[in-house]
Protein backbone atom coordinates (compact mmCIF):
# COMPACT_ATOMS: atom_id res chain seq x y z
CA UNK A 1 0.00 0.00 0.00
CA UNK A 2 1.24 3.29 -0.92
CA UNK A 3 -0.07 6.69 0.86
CA UNK A 4 0.01 9.52 -1.87
CA UNK A 5 0.75 12.44 0.19
CA UNK A 6 0.62 16.09 -1.31
CA UNK A 7 -0.97 19.38 -1.00
CA UNK A 8 -4.70 19.21 0.07
CA UNK A 9 -5.89 22.10 2.13
CA UNK A 10 -2.21 23.89 1.71
CA UNK A 11 -2.62 27.18 -0.57
CA UNK A 12 -6.34 27.26 -0.97
CA UNK A 13 -7.34 29.54 2.14
CA UNK A 14 -9.60 27.08 2.55
CA UNK A 15 -11.98 27.49 -0.14
CA UNK A 16 -13.84 24.23 -1.27
CA UNK A 17 -13.17 23.80 -4.96
CA UNK A 18 -9.16 24.32 -4.43
CA UNK A 19 -9.36 21.94 -1.98
CA UNK A 20 -11.46 19.63 -4.32
CA UNK A 21 -8.92 20.32 -7.05
CA UNK A 22 -5.58 19.42 -5.22
CA UNK A 23 -7.56 16.05 -4.15
CA UNK A 24 -8.22 15.60 -7.93
CA UNK A 25 -4.47 16.03 -7.99
CA UNK A 26 -3.54 13.39 -5.30
CA UNK A 27 -6.28 10.89 -6.84
CA UNK A 28 -4.51 11.35 -10.62
CA UNK A 29 -1.86 9.41 -9.39
CA UNK A 30 -4.04 6.51 -7.49
CA UNK A 31 -4.77 4.35 -10.77
CA UNK A 32 -1.27 4.18 -11.87
CA UNK A 33 -0.07 3.19 -8.43
CA UNK A 34 -2.96 0.22 -8.95
CA UNK A 35 -1.55 -0.67 -12.70
CA UNK A 36 1.74 -0.77 -11.02
CA UNK A 37 0.48 -3.67 -8.92
CA UNK A 38 0.15 -1.52 -5.82
CA UNK A 39 -2.74 -0.26 -3.51
CA UNK A 40 -2.66 3.37 -3.34
CA UNK A 41 -4.29 4.92 -0.26
CA UNK A 42 -4.99 9.07 -0.23
CA UNK A 43 -5.72 10.35 3.92
CA UNK A 44 -8.69 12.11 2.35
CA UNK A 45 -10.71 9.15 1.16
CA UNK A 46 -10.72 8.15 5.12
CA UNK A 47 -10.54 11.45 7.03
CA UNK A 48 -13.40 13.29 5.24
CA UNK A 49 -16.19 11.21 5.88
CA UNK A 50 -14.95 10.74 9.63
CA UNK A 51 -14.66 14.66 9.93
CA UNK A 52 -18.37 14.75 8.45
CA UNK A 53 -19.88 12.33 10.76
CA UNK A 54 -18.53 13.86 13.64
CA UNK A 55 -19.73 17.06 12.47
CA UNK A 56 -17.05 19.21 11.45
CA UNK A 57 -18.55 22.79 9.97
CA UNK A 58 -15.09 24.10 8.14
CA UNK A 59 -11.22 22.77 7.61
CA UNK A 60 -9.41 23.33 11.00
CA UNK A 61 -12.32 23.60 13.44
CA UNK A 62 -11.57 21.31 16.51
CA UNK A 63 -13.14 18.04 15.18
CA UNK A 64 -11.60 18.35 11.82
CA UNK A 65 -7.98 18.50 14.08
CA UNK A 66 -9.19 15.48 15.67
CA UNK A 67 -9.38 13.44 12.68
CA UNK A 68 -7.62 14.86 9.76
CA UNK A 69 -3.67 14.01 10.36
CA UNK A 70 -4.12 11.63 12.73
CA UNK A 71 -5.89 9.02 9.92
CA UNK A 72 -2.76 9.43 7.56
CA UNK A 73 -0.52 8.63 10.50
CA UNK A 74 -2.40 5.51 11.70
CA UNK A 75 -2.62 4.84 7.69
CA UNK A 76 1.17 5.23 7.67
CA UNK A 77 1.53 1.76 10.32
CA UNK A 78 -0.13 -0.13 7.16
CA UNK A 79 1.32 1.60 4.45
CA UNK A 80 4.57 0.15 2.90
CA UNK A 81 6.12 3.47 1.05
CA UNK A 82 4.72 6.87 0.35
CA UNK A 83 4.46 9.08 -2.81
CA UNK A 84 5.29 12.61 -1.80
CA UNK A 85 3.74 14.91 -4.96
CA UNK A 86 5.00 18.56 -5.23
CA UNK A 87 3.68 21.42 -3.38
CA UNK A 88 3.45 23.22 -0.21
CA UNK A 89 2.35 20.91 2.75
CA UNK A 90 2.66 20.80 6.13
CA UNK A 91 0.83 17.43 6.58
CA UNK A 92 2.45 15.54 3.81
CA UNK A 93 5.91 17.13 4.94
CA UNK A 94 5.13 14.73 8.27
CA UNK A 95 3.38 12.12 6.70
CA UNK A 96 7.36 12.06 5.03
CA UNK A 97 8.85 12.55 8.18
CA UNK A 98 6.58 9.78 10.43
CA UNK A 99 7.49 7.39 7.20
CA UNK A 100 11.14 8.01 6.92
CA UNK A 101 11.12 7.41 10.64
CA UNK A 102 9.12 4.00 10.06
CA UNK A 103 11.65 3.16 7.57
CA UNK A 104 9.51 2.67 4.81
CA UNK A 105 10.84 3.66 1.55
CA UNK A 106 9.43 7.22 -0.23
CA UNK A 107 9.18 8.02 -3.86
CA UNK A 108 9.01 11.64 -5.73
CA UNK A 109 8.04 10.38 -8.88
CA UNK A 110 5.35 7.89 -10.24
CA UNK A 111 8.02 6.90 -12.34
CA UNK A 112 10.19 5.77 -9.61
CA UNK A 113 7.63 3.28 -8.06
CA UNK A 114 8.46 -0.33 -9.08
CA UNK A 115 6.18 -2.59 -10.72
CA UNK A 116 4.73 -5.16 -8.07
CA UNK A 117 4.67 -8.39 -9.56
Amino acid sequence: MILIAGPYRGGTNDIPELMKANLAKLESVALPIFRLGHIPMIGEWVALPLVQLAGSTRPGDDKWNEIQYPVAHRLLEKCDAVLRLEGESTGADNDVRIAKERGLKIYYRLEDIPINE
